[in-house]
């Protein structure tokens, strides 16, 4: 049994659903674009700026498992509609933010709503609806997210312009009053009635503190914050290994070598789109005179490329196996970086920013969905949810590692950002670094990716991996980011591989 799709209650899912997930999207997308409008205001340095993105980042990346984990136990809809509820008072708290130090720590809580929601909005989907309309629904959550990842940084130039940045963040409210009520009303609740190990709370909160930590040592440049992160990540590897099936990250799941050699790639990818997105939004407006609104605007060929044509890379993925597109992407992306170097003072749109732009979308188009089909292929398909789950948080860590390092390693100053020629030279310093950490993906995915039969079947199984366009990270498995232990049965639970 099951909600059809054509149903009312099928249709108030999906908009609960995208709504709520699209408030996590939305932000994901908009800040960096009011990252110099809040400096400005709030006479911040750099520090704060990347404070500012990876505060969000560093809980939404160490609770996002233990989030997911929470609905199964306590029921999907309950924690969905506390994570809707918890972001917007957060997102509410940033906008009215009188100085850095509240902002940041309202991002951190940001992140902690997410880490709620963002499974939720999936898991919901796969719990609820008839096995023979899930895909259409998954399908149909990845197009209008993808829309909203299209318009998200022209809403957030257009509201930066306009009203002030701090309307970044108070959009999230309205959004969030509409997305409540409908989900209490129409979303069935859901929960696995088979689980019920205890959590691994210790787990999670040493995997938030290791990247707290080492992200700290990056921007306050303090060895002694990285020395403790390192060995705070060498007690979370203890203990997930000694909890085996009951860790948050099973160490049995990177028997795969696959599985090992794909998270690696992720790494190496999403660091370098979390470093360039977070550097090119601040050069364009920065170095090249775009306001806001303009800036976003010139990121968006990006994105509509992924949305366009995410469906058909991920049907040549299926052809050619993973090895061909996880080495040829990386290698335009990387390509697309290095063209950004044209991009400087007075910079025109049509001649330096677009055509890099296009190539940057051309890779990502080319390595997104076959990425994600890969993740999904290399662990049994009990498992599938779970192996997403540590991928999309691998790529999150990706991104937060990134936007701590990357300013630190072009040699930018806490004054930087405020002057169009210092911040000019660290980016040209900065784009090769990120296009040769992508060379190093591509390198690792052609020694390591071979083309097994089981991505073919899993591409199958997972069609929403063609239609999902992230930029931040790679889509959530429907089946969340939990998987059943040995011996328990899949069903609709966490890990049940998608159908229809």
């Amino acid at each position: 049994m099951g909600i059809r799709l054509a149903s009312g209650t099928g249709r108030w899912i999906v908009l609960t659903t995208v709504l709520g997930s699209g408030m996590a999207l939305l932000d994901s997308t908009v800040v960096n674009v009011a990252l110099p409008h809040i400096g400005e205001d709030l006479g911040t340095d750099l520090a704060a700026l990347q404070w500012t993105v990876n505060a969000y980042m560093l809980t939404l990346a160490g609770l996002i498992l233990l989030g997911g984990a929470l609905g199964d136990r306590y029921g999907r809809r309950r924690v969905f509609v506390i994570g809707v509820v918890w972001f917007a008072a957060a997102s509410l708290l940033c906008g009215l933010a009188p100085n850095a130090p509240v902002l940041i720590a309202a991002r951190a809580l940001q992140g902690v709503g997410g880490a709620l929601l963002t499974p939720g909005s999936l898991a919901l989907i796969q719990a609820s609806f008839h096995p023979d309309d899930r895909a259409k629904a998954v399908g149909l959550w990845s197009g209008f997210g993808g829309v909203g990842a299209a318009i998200g940084p022209f809403v957030g130039g257009w509201l930066v312009d306009g009203p002030g940045w701090r309307w970044v963040f108070f959009l999230n409210v309205p959004l969030a009053l509409v997305c409540v009520p409908v989900a209490l009303r129409h979303v069935p609740e859901s929960r696995d009635e088979v689980r019920h190990g205890r959590f691994d709370v210790l787990g999670a909160v040493l995997g938030a503190a290791a990247l707290a930590l080492v992200t700290y040592a990056l921007i306050g440049k303090t060895w002694w914050a990285g020395v403790a992160g390192v060995a705070v990540g060498v007690w979370f590897v203890v203990v997930e290994r000694r909890r085996g099936e009951d860790a948050m990250m099973p160490s049995s799941i990177f028997r795969s070598r696959m599985f090992t050699a794909v998270n690696l790639v992720t790494l190496c990818v999403y660091a370098a789109f979390g470093g360039f997105f977070f550097l090119a939004a601040l050069q364009l407006q920065v170095v090249s005179g775009y306001s806001a609104l303009a800036a976003g605007t010139a990121l968006l060929p990006t994105t509509v490329l992924m949305l366009l044509f995410s469906a058909k890379s991920g049907e040549l993925g299926e052809k050619t196996g993973p090895r061909l597109p996880l080495t040829v992407g990386p290698l335009l992306c990387a390509a697309g970086m290095l063209l950004m170097l044209r991009v400087g003072e007075h910079a025109s749109y049509v001649k330096d920013v677009l055509p890099a732009l296009l190539v940057l979308g051309l890779g990502m188009t080319t390595l997104v969905a076959p990425l994600t089909a890969t993740v999904l292929a290399s662990v049994d398909v009990s498992r599938s949810g779970l192996a997403s789950g540590i991928n999309n948080a691998a790529a999150r860590a990706a991104g937060l590692i990134a936007v701590a390092a990357l300013p630190l390693l072009a040699g930018m100053g806490p004054e930087t950002y405020r002057s169009a020629d210092e911040f000019g030279s660290t980016f040209q310093r900065a784009m090769p670094i990120c296009a040769g950490v992508l060379v190093a993906g591509a390198v690792l995915a052609f020694a390591t990716l071979r083309t097994p039969d089981a991505v073919t079947a899993a591409a199958a199984a997972h069609p929403e991996c063609k239609v999902h366009c992230g930029v931040t990270a790679p889509p959530l498995d429907p089946g969340d980011v939990a998987a059943p232990r040995p011996g328990e049965p899949a069903g609709d639970g966490p890990g049940a591989p998608a159908t229809g």
